[in-house]
Parts: C-alpha cells; sequence; structure tokens
C-alpha cells in the first residue's frame, strides 16, 4: 500500500499512484502498471547490454550454468568449485531445459536484477529525504540521483554485473527488501530477504531478525516466517547432502580460497569495506549519519547499524578462515550510498538547521557542490578503469569463442570426453565444463601435474596469445586413429587449424 504525504512526512514514491483533487483514484495505465513497464524496459535494456558489450560470465556463474544441466540429467556433483550457493541455482535448472540459451537467459536475468539495485537505491533516498507537501522535490531528485549513481560506481561493480555473478542481484534484492518495508509491504520483503539470504550467508541475521519482528508484528505472516526459515537451510545444507553428502561443502571450499586475508583480519576487513566507495562519497554517509542523529531519524539510524552489523559478520568469517573478498562487502556499501544520498538531499532541502536558514541552505548547497566537485575527478578515473576492463573482458570473450570453435572442430564434446580428460589452466575450467558439459570438478585445472604425473589419457587446452592450442597425451592405442592429434587454433578465420603429430 502507499502512504500520503500528510500520513507519513514524506514525499510519496515517484511511482506513488496519483491522487485527484476530488480524493478519488484515477491512475493513468502508466502509473497503474507502473513496476511492471519498469520491469519490461528493465528487461530489454538489460538485454541489448549483454550483446552491445560483448562480455561473458566469470568464472563461478560457468559453474552455476552447469550446475542446472547437470540436475537435468541427474548427475548433480557439488563437490568442486564453485562454492555451492542456492541463488542462482533457482535460475540456471529452469532455464537449462532451453539448452544453449540458458547462457543468455542468466546473463540478461542477471544483469535486469543488478541493474534494478540503483533504481532502489534512488528510491530510498529520495523517500528518505522527506520532502513534504508543497516544497520543491529537486532535493529529494537529487538524492535518488546520486545515490543511483553511486551505486553503479562500487569499485568493480559494473564488472561483476557484466559477468553476471551473484553479488550485485544480492544488493538489488537487499534494497528493494527495505523499499518494500517501508511501503508497508512486509511479506514481500521478507521473501526478498530470503532469496538474498539463498545468495550470501551474510543476509541470515537479517532474515531471522526481520522473520522475528514480523512473527510478533504481522501474525497472519507467521506461516511465512516458519516456511522461509525452514527453505534456507534445507536449500543451503539439504542440496549438499543429497548430492556429495557434505552438508558444509560451502563453507569447506571456502576456506580453500586464494583470496583470504593473511594480514589483520579486522582491519583488513574494515579496509575492503571502506576502499570500495572514493572517499567524498564515504564522508557523504558518514555525514548523514550525523545528521540522522540530530534529527532522530530512526529509519537512517537503524539502516546505519545494518552497514555496521554486516561488516562486524564479515569480520567474524573473516576470522573463521572465509576469504571476506570485497564484493561480500557490496551490500553493505549498497545502503551505506543510499545514506550519502540522503545526506545529499538533507543538505539541499534543510542546509544546515543550526545556523540561520537562508544562511544555512546556501552552505549546505555548497557542501554539495563540494562533494560534486571532489567526485569528478574519481569518476573519470572509474570509467577510464571501466572502459580497460571492458575491453580486456572482450578479449576474453574472443578466446571462449575460439575454445568452443576448437571443440567444435575436434568433434564435439562427446567426442573429446571419449579420448581422455579435457585440462586447462584454472581460470577457464568451469568454461570448459560448460562447453564439453562435464562436471567443474572433473576438468583438470593443474597442467603440469597432469601431464607429467598422471597415467590416464588428458586432452591439454593452452591459451595462446590469440587462439588455443590442444595437444593430446597418452591416447590409448584402440583410439589413436579416430581421437586428435596436436590442434592449433589461432584466429576465428581459420577453423580447420593446423595439425602437428605427436
Amino acid at each position: 500500500m502507499t502512504t500520503t504525504t500528510s500520513e507519513t512526512g514524506r514525499a510519496p514514491s515517484p511511482l506513488a499512484g496519483h491522487h485527484s483533487a476530488s480524493g478519488e483514484d484515477h491512475p493513468g495505465i502508466l502509473r497503474k502498471y507502473a513496476w511492471v513497464w519498469v520491469a519490461i524496459g528493465l528487461l530489454i535494456f538489460s538485454a541489448v547490454l549483454v550483446r552491445v558489450s560483448g562480455t561473458r560470465p566469470g568464472y563461478d556463474p560457468y559453474g552455476w550454468l552447469v550446475w542446472g544441466h547437470e540436475t537435468l540429467r541427474g548427475s548433480l556433483d557439488l563437490g568442486g568449485a564453485p562454492s555451492w550457493k542456492p541463488l542462482p541455482y533457482l535460475f540456471t535448472v529452469p532455464y537449462s531445459l532451453t539448452g544453449r540459451f540458458a547462457l543468455w537467459m542468466w546473463m540478461v536475468t542477471s544483469v535486469a536484477i543488478s541493474l534494478a539495485g540503483a533504481i532502489f537505491a534512488g528510491r530510498l533516498a529520495y523517500r528518505l529525504t522527506a520532502t513534504k507537501q508543497g516544497e520543491s522535490r529537486l532535493p529529494a531528485i537529487a538524492a535518488a540521483l546520486f545515490a543511483g549513481v553511486a551505486l553503479l560506481g562500487i569499485d568493480q561493480y559494473m564488472h561483476d554485473i557484466l559477468s553476471v555473478q551473484s553479488d550485485p542481484m544480492i544488493v538489488s534484492l537487499c534494497l528493494a527488501a527495505i523499499d518494500c518495508h517501508l511501503s508497508r509491504r512486509p511479506r514481500w520483503a521478507f521473501w526478498l530477504l530470503v532469496l538474498g539470504a539463498l545468495g550470501r550467508p551474510e543476509v541470515w541475521p537479517f532474515v531471522g531478525l526481520y522473520g522475528l519482528w514480523a512473527w510478533w508484528k504481522v501474525p497472519e505472516m507467521r506461516w511465512m516466517v516458519y516456511a522461509g526459515f525452514l527453505a534456507i537451510p534445507l536449500l543451503w545444507f539439504g542440496v549438499p547432502t543429497i548430492t556429495n553428502h557434505r552438508p558444509f561443502v560451502s563453507a569447506q571450499l571456502a576456506l580453500l580460497s586464494p583470496r583470504e586475508l593473511h594480514g589483520n583480519k579486522f582491519t583488513g576487513t574494515i579496509n575492503r569495506y571502506t576502499t570500495l566507495q572514493y572517499l567524498p562519497v564515504q564522508l557523504a554517509a558518514l555525514a548523514g549519519l550525523i545528521m540522522a542523529a540530530i534529527r532522530r531519524d530512526k529509519t537512517v539510524l537503524v539502516l546505519s547499524g545494518a552497514v555496521v552489523l554486516w561488516v562486524v559478520v564479515e569480520i567474524a568469517f573473516a576470522l573463521h578462515g572465509w576469504p571476506a573478498v570485497p564484493r561480500y562487502k557490496f551490500e553493505a556499501e549498497g545502503v551505506t550510498v543510499v545514506i550519502a544520498g540522503v545526506a545529499v538531499g538533507w543538505l539541499l532541502k534543510d542546509g544546515i538547521p543550526e545556523v540561520n536558514p537562508p544562511l544555512g541552505r546556501w552552505i549546505g548547497l555548497g557542501a554539495v557542490v563540494v562533494l560534486a566537485a571532489f567526485c569528478i575527478s574519481p569518476a573519470i578515473s572509474r570509467l577510464r578503469f571501466e572502459h580497460g576492463d571492458l575491453l580486456h573482458e572482450r578479449a576474453r570473450t574472443k578466446q571462449i569463442g575460439l575454445l568452443a570453435g576448437t571443440i567444435n572442430h575436434l568433434g564435439g564434446y562427446k567426442h573429446i570426453l571419449a579420448c581422455g580428460t579435457p585440462v586447462t589452466n584454472v581460470e577457464y575450467v568451469s568454461i570448459l565444463a560448460w562447453l564439453t558439459r562435464e562436471n567443474v570438478g572433473k576438468i583438470g585445472h593443474r597442467p603440469q601435474f597432469e601431464v607429467t604425473k598422471q597415467t590416464y589419457p588428458i586432452l591439454l587446452f593452452t591459451q595462446l596469445k590469440n587462439g588455443w592450442a590442444m595437444t593430446p597425451y597418452r591416447t590409448s592405442a584402440s583410439l589413436q586413429s579416430t581421437c586428435p592429434h596436436a590442434l592449433f587454433v589461432t584466429t576465428p578465420h581459420r577453423p580447420n587449424g593446423v595439425y602437428s603429430a605427436r
């Protein structure tokens, strides 16, 4: 349900229904189905972005696609990388019914949900700026724009969106849950948090706290709370138990991460959080916290406490030995940029309340101008980095295309698997697994070890500067006439490659 300004003291949502002067609702079709149009537009934009960007998924998402295919053929094995998480599994299993189209469906879905985070960050900043009836909405609009852009400016955020990682998706789910709660839609808020909890264990405390609140305040939701509390452990631990008899396989694989903090885990985790965003935005968030304390704005103070709780949980995980990589703190940074956006809106709207009103507003405006000025250089730097990263990812996409062409030239994945175990460098293991429809754990990832220490037949795929070399080792005598000799594919325009015997 939507609330009017007279009830809450806050401006209605920019997507809320219109109320006529007579008090009767006469929403137009655009307003009545605003979220439907937004979702359709976001899907179309995401599909175009996926096509134009020319990127492909990262290591983990290719593994998630493999999970979907393996589930359909009844051979799911979670013993190898990537680490198990249920959220992407909910998408990749049904998408796998479409065969190779699953790749594109997952990419568009992930990008669309991830980009929605900027919309929800803007909505939250807009409504929390507390513009009253009859006042200019420009401060709230500025707050929304700042929060939305700042979210997309988080370090490595666009990289993770275009490589279809799940963390930006979870940011969107968490921000949408907050927005639904403030819109008095606790059911939506709870289930969005449950979905987020299926992607990251850091969300579990928030699901627990919100579930307890809903159980107490909204009695008709109690069955939902029970169902949500049951679904999370069932999916996190039940599926690995059924497939591998290892309920804690995710935690076990996370302990083996090469990106674990090796210094002071307390300060190291905090540093990884603070360096996700540039200093001006962090200072704006700190100003928002201070102003919220002065204003006694409970909503912003609770959001600030949620950020602290998230980082504390991450520190605990780091002390346990889990990697605590920067992207695991995207969710905390997402709420941080909302608070920074609120600070911008408050400064533009009220200035510094303790100062003479006209002078206070000018000081507030000046502070926002200075903040914007200090953000220009970091923003340009970030854009340059993203452009360079995009070029790198497009080159990687070309290599993936060449690898797929090499496999097709060799007779397809069935022929390759019959001739030996595929082996390649670790960064391409999940890709090779997807292209050969094999389990990630069954693709060799230590070429030197596989070549010199093992005794079974292998097909070694080696990345060249602009192509691939495929070299067989220990091919059995009975298969030497049908299995491939060494193959070198150096450009997409020479699919036949160059052969040499070995």
